[in-house]
């Protein structure tokens, strides 16, 4: 037996949509991750992007369970003294609901040149419209 490793084909590549209406945030981010990696695929290799592009729609409908909506904060500094900035999840959601998405499947991704590769194959848009009709996107059902 002889194992085989992946080349990067962009061919093979297939675009998913997934609806992010009444998913939960966490659930919703790993199915996600999982499809741009290319963990799904049995020609999976861990140093080789295989991944599809994924398109997530209606970004501010995600849940959140318990009360997380007021307790989780979501932190960034600005590199200077006294530049930390601290944002609720429901004050994010408000301002920037593709926001919460990307950071969660962010979370799960490598962090090194791949995952910084593979963050870029995932496309949150907050209504049920996306410009990528043209690539004839299937609907996945989480």
């Amino acid at each position: 037996m002889k194992t085989v490793s992946a080349k990067f084909e962009a061919d093979r590549r297939k675009w998913i949509v997934v609806d992010a209406e009444d998913q939960v945030l966490g659930r919703l981010a790993s199915q996600v991750a999982m499809r741009l990696r290319g963990k799904h695929l049995p020609q999976f290799t861990p140093h080789v992007d295989v991944g599809d592009f994924v398109v997530v729609i209606n970004a501010e409908k995600v849940k959140l369970t318990g009360r997380k909506w007021d307790q989780k904060v979501y932190y960034r500094h600005s590199g200077y003294m006294g530049g930390l900035k601290a944002v609720t999840a429901r004050k994010l959601n408000q301002e920037n609901p593709e926001k919460i998405i990307r950071l969660a499947v962010w979370g799960m991704l490598p962090k090194n040149r791949l995952g910084r590769k593979l963050i870029k194959k995932l496309k949150v848009y907050q209504g049920s419209d996306h410009p990528h009709e043209a690539q004839q996107p299937t609907k996945l059902a989480l």
